[in-house]
Order: structure tokens, then sequence, then C-alpha cells
């Protein structure tokens, strides 16, 4: 049974890729990642504040840092505690204990300063980078047109330094997803990651404050991703990893079926451990065998949408639905 995929250029024994997280800011985790069998493991993200880590820089990068000296602070003595020096330590040593795909990640808000710094984590030895960029769209100024070419920006200005493959991972707040994959392909990105996952805030009723609530996500989450990765995959030349809601070897194979090149998993590991990554490929070789599949090719993109109507398509669905006649 051949689970093999290609992720922006990268071969992968198997379409399961441990995301961003916890789970991967260490050598010992990232090799109990290998021996469980995953694809490849993305990289705790190294923020950008991190890199160019001064004080003036930071002061002038963005308006926010003018309102909010005290983050000066926190990002300077954090990045004390968490330099970029052991960033570049962790690719060495993950690079030196697994033979899978290892991704590095930075979390970023602007093209300025940082990007040439992507070169070094080339040259640690990571197989690709993927950008996790997390422009909240706040402000009455800025025009979300303003937003979304600071993605653009972004990757062009991180592609000048690197030869290995670049990935995005997208939130869900675009006007138009469609035309920003695009031109983010266009901008020379080989991968999307569809969609990050935001901390979501609450209000505790009884100490009148904000809370942090429901850190995990959902199983009933991954529809989003598999929505819009069957809207597009078959009209954009870029691969496609789906992201959050993915608890089970039967949402992989949901990925790959509307056309993904594989999927990132997290919480279900952090709820059942390491272990659970040959849990999900063994349920994915069991549904393989039930349906006579020997490799993904054989069904991945088999319920995209492959037609120009994708408009028209979604309006009929939300009629039938309306209606109480979806099937």
């Amino acid at each position: 049974m051949d689970l093999s995929t290609n992720y922006m250029g990268l071969k992968l024994a198997n379409p399961l890729i441990v995301s961003s997280s916890g789970l991967t800011n260490s050598v010992s985790k990232v090799r109990k990642i290998a021996e469980n069998g995953a694809g490849a493991v993305v990289l705790k993200s190294l923020f950008e504040e991190q890199i160019i880590a001064d004080r003036h820089k930071l002061e002038t990068q963005t308006d926010m840092y003018f309102w909010y000296p005290d983050a000066v602070e926190f990002v300077n003595n954090f990045t004390k505690d968490q330099g970029i020096e052991a960033y570049l330590d962790l690719i060495k040593g993950c690079k030196d204990s697994v033979d899978i795909p290892v991704i590095a990640s930075i979390n970023c808000i602007t093209p300025k300063e940082w990007p040439a710094f992507a070169e070094k984590i080339e040259e640690a030895g990571a197989d690709g980078l993927e950008l996790n960029i997390s422009i909240m769209p706040f402000g009455k100024e800025i025009e979300s047109h303003d937003i979304e070419n600071s993605y653009y920006s972004i990757v062009k200005e991180v592609k000048k330094y690197l030869d290995i493959p670049v990935s995005v991972k997208l939130s869900f707040y675009f006007s138009n997803i469609y035309l920003t994959v695009k031109r983010l392909h266009d901008a020379g990105a080989k991968g999307v990651v569809l969609f990050n996952r935001f901390y979501r805030p609450d209000v505790d009723v009884n100490n009148l404050s904000l809370a942090t609530r429901n850190v995990f996500s959902s199983h009933d989450e991954i529809t989003l991703s598999l929505r819009w990765i069957g809207l597009l995959s078959k009209k954009i030349g870029i691969d496609f990893a789906g992201n959050t809601g993915i608890h089970s070897g039967a949402d992989i194979v949901k990925q790959i079926l509307v056309g993904a090149s594989s999927a990132q998993v997290c919480t279900a590991i952090y709820r059942h451990g390491f272990e659970f990554i040959g849990t999900m490929l063994d349920e994915m070789v069991a549904w393989m065998r039930k349906f006579g599949y020997s490799n993904l090719d054989q069904f991945r993109g088999l319920l995209s949408k492959d037609d120009e109507a994708t408009a028209e398509f979604e309006r009929v669905q939300f009629m039938k639905r309306a209606a109480g006649k979806f099937e």
C-alpha cells in the first residue's frame, strides 16, 4: 500500500504532517514523531519579533508597539530565553536525528527587516519554510487590499533569500480566498495550509474577565478546509495541506478526496499521544483496502470541483439546505 505523496516538491512517505505546536519544539519530540511514522513535521514557530528583537526597530516596525510599549520589553525578554540560535540548533538537531522532511515555521506580520534571516534557516538544513502570516484585520484606516498585499510582499521578500520551498498558513478572513491563494502562488509559494486556527476568547461571567477556551480543535471544524480545498485544488497549481479538525485516518482520507496533498495534525496527537500517528495511518490503509485503492493518486481530488461554476454550485447547495432538500 503506497501512502507516499508530494508536498511543495518534498517527497513524503505519507500525507500526515505534525503541525507547528508544542509537539514540535524539541529534538526528542520530533524523533518520536518520526519513529511513529509521520510523513513530515513543521517545527514550532519562531516569531518575527524574536528575529529583529531590537527596541528601536520594533517601535518603528508597526504602530502596535508605539501604543503598547510593554510589548517591546516582553519580546526582548522572551527572545533571551527562546533565541534564534536555539531555533537554528533545533533545525540542525532534528535533521541529524530524523529522515523525514523538517519544515521550519516563522510567524510574521510584515516583510521588513527579518526576511534575510530565512537564509540561515536554509543553511541550518530545513527542507522547507512555512510562513504563518498572522495579520489581524484591525485598524479603521487599513484597507483589505493593504492586508492582502502584505501577504504577497512577505512571500516575495522571503523568496529572495531561499531555494527551499515556501508555504503559507492562511486564516479564512479573506473576501476572496481564490484570488488570495492564486496570488500567493504567483508570488512564489509552493503550498498553502488551510486554515490557521486562532485561540478563541471567551468571557468569564463570574470574574468579569476574558478567558481562553477551546484551545483544541473539534472534529466539526474540518468542514471549512474541506470546502475550500475541494473548490480550489483543481483550479490553482499549488499544493494544499488541510489543517484543523483532523482527528482520524478517515479525516486525512477526506482531505485527499477533495484534492489535498497532505494533512496537518495536532489536537489528535495531544489527546492520544504520538502513537496515534500509527493508528491514523492504519485507518487510512484499511479504508484504501476496502475501496480497492493502492495509492493516493487513485482517489486524490475525486470529490473536488473542477469547473468554473463554483459560485453557482455553492449557491445551489445553500438553496437546497434552506429548502430542506440537501442531500
